[in-house]
């Protein structure tokens, strides 16, 4: 059974969030209450917590991290 982390629990928060305002509704979020207007700031952290959620995810495979570094002697 998988566990949920703290990094996937906030991006179903920011999901939920968008969708909120994309529908036209507000949503109370970290003791904010966020319009459409806030819409921008809501994607931005979707897109940090997708970033997280996408590194623990490649951690736990086993998978790099998309760079090396070398070492020069």
């Amino acid at each position: 059974m998988a566990t949920v982390t703290t990094a996937q629990r906030m991006l179903d928060k920011y999901l939920e969030a968008e969708l909120a305002v994309l529908e036209g509704r507000s949503i109370t979020f970290a003791g904010r209450n966020l319009t459409m207007a806030d819409l921008n700031q809501i994607r931005e952290g979707r897109l940090e917590w997708e970033r997280r959620v996408a590194t623990e995810r490649n951690n736990a495979a086993g998978r790099s991290n998309g760079y090396s570094l070398a070492t020069f002697e």
